[in-house]
C-alpha cells in the first residue's frame, strides 16, 4: 500500500478517485509552462550553476529498472499507471508554485486564503501605481508642465555639477587636510619624545637640586655646629681649662688634687706629688706664653716626679716626697720648692715690667711667702716647719698662680674668659 503525505502536517492523504482517470495527453498538457520562462544568461551564471541543488521529485523515488512490483499483471499495470499520474502531476504543481505538494484539504484551504489575502495587497497596490501612472500622462501631456520639469532638470544637472565640482574640491581639501594631520601626528610624536626627553632631563635635575639642598643643608648645620664650637672654644681659655685652680677647706688645688698636709688630713704623698707636677706645668706653660727665659734655673714637668734644674750646677731639684713630714732631712725637695718659688718670682718681676698696674696678692721672698694683711710670713720649706704653716704657704702660692693666669688669660686672648678676670676666691 503506498500512501502520500500532506507537505505541510505530515498527515495521510487519502486520493480523489479522478487523479487515476487522467490519461497521458491531458497529463502532457498540464506540464506545458504556465508563464513563459526568463531568460537567463548561462554563461554569466556557469560558477552558481555548479552549486546548484535541484529540488527532490516525486518521481525520482519511484521504481526503475530492476524493481517491479509484485501481484497479477492488469492490476500491476493500473498501480504503476495511476503512481506515476499522481507523482508527475504533483511534480508539476510544485514546479509552478512556492509551495510542495500534495497537500491536504485543509491546508490547501489556509493556503488559499493566505494567496486570497496577497491577492487582495496586489491588486491594491497595483490599482495605487494604475492612479500613479494616469497622473504622471497627465502632467507630461500639458507642455507648461514638460518645460518646467525641463528646466528644473536643467536645474537640478547643474547643481549637480556644481555639487561634484565642490566635491572634488572637497576631496582635494580632504587630501591636503589628511596629508597635514599626517604632518602635524609626526610633529606631535617628536614633540612627545621631546616632551619626554625633558621630563627625564627635569626629573634628573630635580634630583640633583634636591640632592645639592640636601648637601648644602648638611653643609650649613656642620657650619654653625662648627661656628657654634668655635665661638665656645673662643670663649674658652686653654689655661683656664687645664688649670683649674680653687680650694677645698684649708688647702689649695689644682685640678681637684690638694697641695698640702694636716696632722688631722693626711693626704697622701702620690696626691701631693701629682699636684706639684700640676703647678711645674702651669708655671711652666705661662713662662713659654710670655716667651719668658728664667735665669739660673729651668723647670722640667714630669707628672708626679717634676723638678727644678739648676744651670749653673746642673743638679735637679726634685719637687715630690715620699716620706714623713719632720723626719725628712733630705733638703732637696726644699731646695726645689725654694728654687720654684724663686722662678715664680720671677715670672712676677717679667710681667710687672711689661704692666705696672699687675701686683700678686702675696709677697715672695728667699723661700716665704708674706700675708699683707697679718704681716705673716710663712716657709715654703718642710724642716723646722709646721704642717699647718707649709699647707698655707702652699694656698698663698696657688693664689698667687691664678692671678698670674688671670694676667696671661686677659692679656694674650682676643676674648677674655669671665672666669680668667675674675677675682680670685681662695680664702687665707
Amino acid at each position: 500500500k503506498i500512501e502520500y503525505l500532506c507537505q505541510r502536517c505530515q498527515q495521510a492523504l487519502r486520493l480523489h478517485p479522478s487523479l487515476s482517470s487522467i490519461d497521458e495527453h491531458t497529463l502532457a498538457e498540464l506540464a506545458l509552462p504556465i508563464s513563459p520562462a526568463p531568460d537567463i544568461n548561462l554563461i554569466a551564471q556557469a560558477a552558481s550553476l555548479d552549486r546548484l541543488v535541484l529540488p527532490t521529485r516525486l518521481t525520482d523515488s519511484l521504481p526503475t529498472n530492476g524493481f517491479t512490483l509484485v501481484g497479477e499483471s492488469g492490476q500491476e499495470a493500473s498501480i504503476s499507471h495511476r503512481l506515476r499520474v499522481s507523482s508527475e502531476l504533483f511534480d508539476m504543481l510544485s514546479d509552478n508554485s512556492q509551495i510542495d505538494h500534495p497537500l491536504c484539504e485543509e491546508c490547501t484551504d489556509t493556503l488559499l486564503q493566505s494567496l486570497e489575502q496577497q491577492l487582495e495587497l496586489a491588486e491594491q497596490d497595483s490599482q495605487e501605481y494604475k492612479e500613479y501612472l494616469n497622473q504622471l500622462n497627465k502632467e507630461t501631456e500639458d507642455p507648461s508642465s514638460v518645460s518646467s520639469l525641463e528646466d528644473e532638470l536643467n536645474q537640478l544637472l547643474s547643481e549637480e555639477t556644481q555639487l561634484m565640482e565642490e566635491l572634488r574640491t572637497l576631496k582635494v581639501e580632504e587630501e591636503q587636510v589628511a596629508d597635514e594631520l599626517k604632518e602635524q601626528g609626526r610633529k606631535r610624536e617628536e614633540l612627545e619624545k621631546e616632551e619626554e626627553r625633558y621630563w627625564r632631563e627635569y626629573s634628573r635635575h630635580k634630583q640633583q637640586l634636591l640632592q645639592a639642598e640636601d648637601e648644602y643643608r648638611s653643609l650649613d648645620t656642620q657650619l654653625r655646629t662648627t661656628q657654634t664650637q668655635l665661638e665656645k672654644l673662643k670663649k674658652t681659655n686653654v689655661f683656664n681649662a687645664t688649670f683649674h685652680i680653687w680650694h677645698s677647706g684649708p688647702f689649695g688645688t689644682i685640678n681637684g688634687f690638694r697641695l698640702g698636709r694636716l696632722p688631722s688630713v693626711p693626704v697622701d704623698w702620690n696626691e701631693v706629688n701629682t699636684a706639684w707636677g700640676q703647678t711645674v706645668l702651669l708655671l711652666y706653660s705661662l713662662c713659654r706664653k710670655i716667651s719668658l727665659e728664667l735665669s739660673k734655673y729651668k723647670l722640667v714637668p714630669y707628672g708626679n716626679f717634676s723638678y727644678v734644674k739648676v744651670l749653673a750646677e746642673n743638679k735637679d731639684l726634685p719637687l715630690y716626697g715620699s716620706g714623713g713630714f719632720k723626719l725628712i732631712w733630705d733638703t732637696k725637695f726644699d731646695a726645689g720648692m725654694a728654687a720654684f718659688l724663686e722662678c715664680l718670682q720671677q715670672f712676677k718681676e717679667e710681667v710687672e715690667r711689661g704692666d705696672s698696674g699687675f701686683c700678686l696678692p702675696y709677697e715672695m721672698e728667699k723661700g716665704k711667702i708674706k700675708d699683707p694683711a697679718t704681716g705673716n710670713s710663712y716657709s715654703v720649706k718642710i724642716q723646722f716647719n709646721s704642717e699647718e704653716q707649709w699647707t698655707k704657704a702652699m694656698k698663698y702660692m696657688l693664689t698667687n698662680l691664678k692671678w698670674g693666669l688671670a694676667w696671661v688669660t686677659s692679656k694674650y686672648t682676643t676674648r677674655p674668659s669671665s672666669s680668667a678676670t675674675a677675682s680670685i676666691p681662695i680664702n687665707n
